[in-house]
């Protein structure tokens, strides 16, 4: 209980943190130009440019794509995610996401924007971004009432920067967020918040400075500048990975990390023997659907304008987690007997999830094809391949996250081609051309892309739960997990019987 905890370990965690992170100030150019992202948002236009005047369409559409992405959260995610555990421990789980959410957002507005979208220096470059967005600098002038502007995909059409920061703030939290899943009923609240400082730090920042961050399409003034222009962006990004609106920086980076927190805390007392049944499937719906609704301004809001690419991203989202409904109930049906309403659920999220990295990347073909698949994959992901790995992953963020996102990610490689109905990708930005380099070529792109992200989520993620560990300890005591962690942990109750 919180009445019980040790301040000197609080205190010695927070040190560890501080130590830990010291080293990336280190490192930080103090004067490059804050960027935007890549395939998912371009960089900041170069301050002596007389930037043109942001589209009021395309500033409304980010902005309530922001607070869809928002309530993708809270209460979202938490009435997903609360629905599924047993009754003790409801309210730990949207406490949990409620405050983790919040946390990374703090953060990112702290530091996570500028490590992930401004450009770094050095060989360290391709990894993490500079320091002067530092709490948002240089965002707004108080003095003469100018906000900065960040590029889109489109040349001369820009969005405000807060518009973009604020929207990448919801990415960062919710993939915090979406970790818990892995190892509700078990673990301390104070371990949660120390381990989510250190991932989102070591973590979540870099992949997300590697696969989105480049200098925009603005910067591309001349053929001559493409290469160096290109040699600022991000690793994966350099490399050609395509991920719309996160299958790599969200959905794998967050179920890996949550598989090593599975292990690495342990099963659930009486995981196998007890009934360990999901309390509220009516939560559990809500949630799922109000994700569904919220996901829009996840996939389609990554266009970052209200264009013929967002209508893509939207239709794409909505029918690939409609098939993938579908298949996840009737492979239930066909495999268990019976379709359930918690399959039918996951169904959705595992759809959303596939499609995420193809939203605005493949045709209608091939959200057909991701969705069905991400039904029968994820499934098989939950069930089969969850006895293989025996972690007690308890709300099956690596079955569907990481499954989901890997299964999207590899085959936005095959279904971007043209000849399967897909859009291409500009391979040229100073010319604004669409290209296409070949299913078999982009397929390996995308696997090394995965492989990366998996590599390094796992092993910072290793790293986080040991230092947590080793300061506070990850899990509760057993008398503590039997009672609950509603009362355990907050002293309060989810319901009053």
């Amino acid at each position: 209980m919180f009445t019980s905890f040790n301040l000197k370990k609080l205190f010695g965690a927070c040190g560890v943190v501080l130590l830990l992170m010291s080293p990336l100030f280190a490192f930080g150019d103090q004067t490059s130009a804050p960027a935007a992202p890549a395939a998912s948002a371009p960089a900041a236009a170069p301050a002596a440019a007389a930037a043109p005047t942001p589209n009021k369409g395309d500033t409304a559409w980010m902005l309530v794509s922001t607070a869809l992405v928002l309530m993708m959260s809270v209460p979202a995610l938490a009435l997903f995610y609360g629905g599924m555990v047993r009754s003790k421990n409801a309210l730990s789980v949207l406490m949990q996401v409620f405050v983790v959410f919040s946390l990374i957002t703090v953060l990112w507005c702290v530091y996570g924007y500028s490590l992930a979208f401004t450009e770094g220096s050095g060989s360290l470059g391709a990894f993490f971004g500079g320091f002067d967005r530092l709490f948002l600098k240089g965002t707004f002038d108080s003095a003469s009432g100018a906000f900065s502007m960040a590029a889109t995909f489109s040349k001369d059409t820009p969005i405000p920067e807060l518009v973009f920061v604020a929207f990448q703030a919801t990415f960062a939290a919710i993939t915090g967020a979406l970790i818990l899943g892995a190892f509700v009923e078990r673990v301390k609240f104070s371990a949660v918040l120390i381990f989510m400082v250190l991932w989102f730090t070591f973590a979540y920042v870099p992949i997300a400075h590697m696969v989105w961050f480049w200098p925009g399409p603005d910067a591309y003034t001349a053929a001559n500048v493409v290469d160096a222009m290109n040699a600022k962006a991000g690793m994966l990004w350099q490399w050609g990975a395509l991920d719309f609106a996160g299958g790599t920086v969200v959905h794998i980076n967050a179920g890996v990390a949550g598989l090593v927190g599975a292990y690495m805390i342990g099963k659930r007392i009486g995981f196998g023997k007890e009934h360990m049944a999901p309390h509220n499937l009516t939560l559990t719906m809500i949630g799922a659907s109000l994700l569904w609704v919220g996901w829009f301004g996840f996939n389609a809001g990554s266009a970052l304008e209200a264009n013929n690419s967002a209508a893509l991203a939207f239709m794409n989202t909505f029918l690939a987690t409609a098939c993938a409904v579908l298949a996840w109930t009737f492979g239930e049906w066909i495999f268990k007997s019976k379709p359930s309403m918690l399959g039918a659920a996951s169904g959705a999220v595992a759809g959303l999830v596939a499609i995420t990295p193809a939203a605005g990347n493949v045709g209608i073909p091939g959200a057909f094809v991701i969705g069905t698949a991400a039904g029968f994959v994820c499934l098989w992901g939950v069930n089969q391949l969850k006895r293989w790995l025996k972690a007690d992953d308890s709300l099956d963020v690596f079955g569907v996250h990481a499954v989901g996102g890997i299964l999207g990610a590899l085959l936005t490689g095959v279904f971007n081609s043209p000849d399967l109905g897909g859009p291409g990708f500009y391979n040229n930005w100073f010319e604004m051309k669409q290209g296409f380099g070949g299913i078999g070529a982009q397929f390996l792109i995308q696997a090394k892309a995965v492989g990366v992200t998996i590599v390094w989520s796992g092993v910072v993620a290793a790293i986080a739960y040991k230092i947590a560990d080793l300061t506070v300890g990850l899990r509760v005591a057993p008398e503590e997990e039997r009672e609950g962690l509603d009362t355990t942990s907050h002293g309060e109750s989810a319901y009053r019987l």
